[in-house]
């Protein structure tokens, strides 16, 4: 399959306050957010011309930038019309928004304090990151690394830096012969997924993860909010990995992966069940009501 490359295409981003060509968006090699990892990011989803949650996304890209030293110039509802904006200036309605953030290149060491903050927006088609085919459930391998303590990196941020591991962990799992690699937490509990929260169900309820070292994403949010509506119990807590076996069902929840059933772990074989289709059908119905819906029944 020929890939399109990211930095050719046709298309608008937006850069510090205006719309740039596609081609046209391009960064000094010397930035710091390159070297330094100086960088932190969103990835949202539209459905139908509507951001899925959208403040939810900016208030945590706001968040993680404080996490990591530096405030973005730029309000909350100036970011929430820009992704509007590139979304409108790239004649999309279905598509995945990345907001990025990061230090300029003013200096470049491990002190930056005079660099400039600056703020892109892109959008582009990307259908689930699974496939169409969601129920037959994907393969998930260990992975080689774990997730950082959370008194040695910045994990309530979604920082560049901390995906690093991820894409180490899935290229392994790849090359394996599985699509995703489960992390463990420093400790050995089960953390995530490469980018994306996991849900186990034992005995009709859902146990997810303590995200205490890990994202607690917003797509795991809702759909514990779903789950609940339903009348299922979750359970927020640390989990062994010998405890999966105890587990029927077992899903994905995020941003990119949307709802995805698991079918493996490791040896470890699981069947995409009820529950896993109740929240996947009750997921995709959301995400295309309106945010005022959204925001009503989310919460």
């Amino acid at each position: 399959m020929s890939l399109i490359p990211f930095d050719d295409r046709d298309g608008m981003i937006w850069w510090d306050g205006e719309l740039r060509p596609w081609r046209d968006a391009k960064l000094h090699v010397l930035t710091h957010g390159l070297h330094y990892a100086s960088a932190v990011f969103e990835g949202e989803r539209s459905y139908g011309g509507n951001i899925f949650r959208l403040r939810d996304h900016t208030n945590r890209l706001i968040q993680s930038g404080k996490l990591l030293g530096f405030d973005i110039p730029f309000s909350a509802d100036a970011i929430d019309a820009a992704c509007n904006e590139v979304l409108k200036a790239n004649g999309l309605t279905d598509a995945y928004i990345r907001p990025i953030a990061w230090r300029g290149s003013e200096m470049l060491a491990v002190s930056a304090q005079q660099t400039k903050i600056h703020l892109a927006i892109a959008a582009w088609p990307w259908p689930n990151l699974f496939g169409n085919d969601r129920m037959k459930g994907i393969t998930l391998g260990m992975a080689p690394w774990r997730r950082p303590d959370p008194r040695t990196a910045p994990t309530a941020s979604k920082a560049a830096g901390l995906y690093m591991i991820g894409t180490l962990s899935k290229h392994a799992a790849e090359a394996e012969g599985f699509n995703d690699a489960l992390m463990l937490t420093l400790d050995g509990h089960v953390a995530e997924a490469t980018g994306a929260n996991i849900f186990f169900a034992i005995d009709g309820e859902l146990h997810t993860p303590t995200p205490d070292c890990f994202l607690d994403g917003i797509t795991r949010r809702t759909v514990m909010a779903l789950a609940r509506a339903r009348q299922i119990p979750v359970h927020e807590r640390h989990i062994k990995p010998e405890e999966m076996a105890k587990a029927s069902e077992v899903f994905l929840a995020g941003t990119a992966a949307e709802v995805t059933p698991v079918r493996q772990i490791g040896e470890l074989t699981f069947t995409p069940g009820k529950i896993t289709e109740t929240l996947i059908a009750d997921y995709t119905a959301l995400v295309h009501m309106s945010p005022e819906e959204v925001a009503k029944r989310a919460a």
